[in-house]
């Protein structure tokens, strides 16, 4: 892989992962169209996935130092369903990543709930293990490529009763240990295998650096009710993916 495309597929990694249009979708259908493409597994994704983690981190360093006890349990009941589905699931979930048709559908689904959140009128509820399952059930059924980790987890956590702005936090922040227990797993599968680094670097920081703008993005979006426009984009992506 040349380091152009690295760069291009990490900025496209960071914007995607955190705006609700399915960074898993976006990365299969580009990296189709890239002449020769391959990775060991989905190594080269979740390292993107990886910078994205760090960018969670960055943005919400003042945050994640003022969690209560009871926060971070709720974080990680929403964690367990993703992990059992990606533990057991692992080489069918890998099989979707090959599969445009896949991607097309799920970005359909991923546009209707990003409509059902636009059109949801929004509550200010607390969060509660309840909620946290809810979402983490989410959570696990976004692990199909082409359907959003962030809109599926957003519209559960509006759908449970939560204000837009805590459930676009509480999806972010799940997002953490979801991602690290992707990479341990995928860095075990293909330990020992001979890599060239650098691209992995590159693809790293881009995905670092856009993720950071794209968490400003969604939350500006969130906070203005326009979550209608990732609705439409998905929605159209989706079918022209399933026809051409």
């Amino acid at each position: 892989m040349n380091y152009i495309w690295s760069l291009v597929l990490g900025i496209l990694q960071g914007f995607t992962e955190f705006l609700p249009v399915s960074s898993s979708g976006h990365l299969v259908l580009v990296q189709s169209l890239i002449p020769g493409f391959s990775q060991p597994g989905v190594l080269f994704d979740v390292c993107l996935h990886f910078g994205t983690l760090f960018a969670v981190l960055f943005f919400f360093k003042e945050k994640l130092f003022k969690l209560s006890f009871k926060y971070i349990l709720y974080i990680i009941v929403a964690t367990i369903p993703a992990v059992i589905v990606g533990f057991f699931l692992k080489d069918y979930i890998h099989s979707l990543f090959s599969s445009v048709e896949v991607v097309g559908v799920a970005l359909i689904v991923t546009g209707l709930l990003n409509y059902l959140t636009y059109k949801h009128k929004e509550e200010k509820k607390s969060l509660d293990y309840k909620k946290s399952i809810f979402v983490g059930l989410m959570q696990a059924f976004a692990i199909i490529p082409g359907v959003s980790r962030s809109g599926s987890t957003i519209f559960a956590g509006v759908k449970s009763g939560l204000s837009s702005e805590d459930a676009a936090e509480f999806s972010f922040l799940i997002s953490v240990p979801a991602i690290i227990g992707a990479n341990i797993l995928e860095i075990y599968s293909n330990w020992g295998e001979k890599i060239n680094y650098i691209p992995y670097i590159i693809g790293f920081i881009a995905a670092f650096v856009s993720g950071i703008f794209a968490i400003k993005l969604v939350l500006k979006f969130l906070e203005e009710k326009k979550f209608k426009i990732f609705a439409f984009y998905c929605l159209a992506l989706g079918i022209i993916t399933l026809l051409f």
